[in-house]
């Protein structure tokens, strides 16, 4: 196997205070970058930063809720002030406002998209910009969901957010391609505060946090574990050994990785002069539409199912 080592690299990830992106953090330093720790809360960057250090790890925390330019050209300006250099740029915070389509406010909406697409395009901007200069090349982490990439039932706002996310990880890796960035989203499934909502999940996340182990139905069927499961991914996305890995999702979990399709046309038909409104009713059930595309993520396979 390649050694990981990321000795030397700079690496910045938003939301990085506990949960997956602590983890994030952990990983990278482990393998030998330097981190710059991310959280809105300053006691829990704090506790984060020292994790990392007593690890023997090298990390920082810059405290400021990601969305705006200003928060992202904080957070690049640390990393340089700090390390001399910026290599890796993890997008991660995020927050939820779940709601129905007809009971979600502008609130509820807005908070979501700036936080999860608004702060990952301000940041990768300034990222980018910071790269381009280095002229070294660089590693863009997106966070994606599968919310994203299937949708989810009461979530307009993340689902939207993450499917950006996604889109826009195919994007930038075409615009970064000559600068050698490469840009890829990933796709966690893990025992979260998030995930112990589900109420398939929610026992497995209690006893996770009573020491006992996951069970391998959920490890390896549902590609579900813990956050320390989805960081090798990061590690690995972040070293030159993924140097030729670019506008992927990938998905990862448990003991699960698996790469994402990006949308493409399934099936077609073709009218001569165009398709009217009785044309396509005729021909609908049994051409383009014989195979309708499946919604939502579907729900997790219990034994007990």
């Amino acid at each position: 196997m390649p050694t990981i080592d990321l000795t030397g690299k700079a690496a910045v990830v938003t939301g990085s205070g506990r949960g997956l992106g602590l983890a994030y953090a952990h990983a990278l330093a482990a393998h030998g970058a330097s981190v710059v720790v991310n959280d809105v809360d300053e006691a829990v960057a704090e506790r984060a930063v020292k994790s990392i250090t007593e690890a023997g790890g090298t990390a920082v925390a810059e405290v400021v809720p990601v969305g705006s330019a200003e928060a992202a050209d904080r957070l690049v300006s640390r990393a340089v002030e700090e390390f001399g250099r910026l290599d890796v740029l993890v997008t991660n915070a995020g927050i939820l406002r779940d709601k129905v389509l007809w009971k979600m406010t502008d609130e509820d909406f807005d908070t979501v998209i700036t936080t999860h697409l608004r702060a990952t395009f301000t940041c990768a901007r300034a990222a980018a910009v910071r790269m381009r200069e280095q002229g070294e090349g660089g590693t863009l982490v997106l966070v994606g969901s599968p919310a994203g990439q299937r949708g989810n039932f009461g979530q307009t706002n993340y689902a939207a957010a993450k499917a950006g996310i996604a889109a826009m990880a195919r994007t930038w890796s075409m615009e970064l391609s000559r600068a050698n960035i490469t840009v890829n989203a990933i796709v966690p499934v893990a025992a979260t505060a998030m995930t112990e909502t589900i109420p398939a999940f929610a026992p497995y996340v209690e006893a996770l946090r009573n020491g006992e182990p996951l069970p391998d139905f959920l490890r390896k069927g549902e590609g579900f574990g813990t956050p320390e499961d989805c960081a090798g991914l990061v590690a690995f996305l972040a070293s030159e050994a993924a140097r030729g890995i670019t506008g992927q999702c990938v998905g990862i979990g448990g003991d699960k990785v698996a790469l994402w399709s990006h949308p493409q046309e399934i099936r077609a038909a073709y009218a001569d002069g165009g398709w009217t409104p009785e044309a396509l009713a005729d021909a609908w059930p049994t051409s383009v539409g014989a195979e309708p595309q499946t919604v939502g993520i579907p729900a997790p396979k219990t034994p007990e199912a």
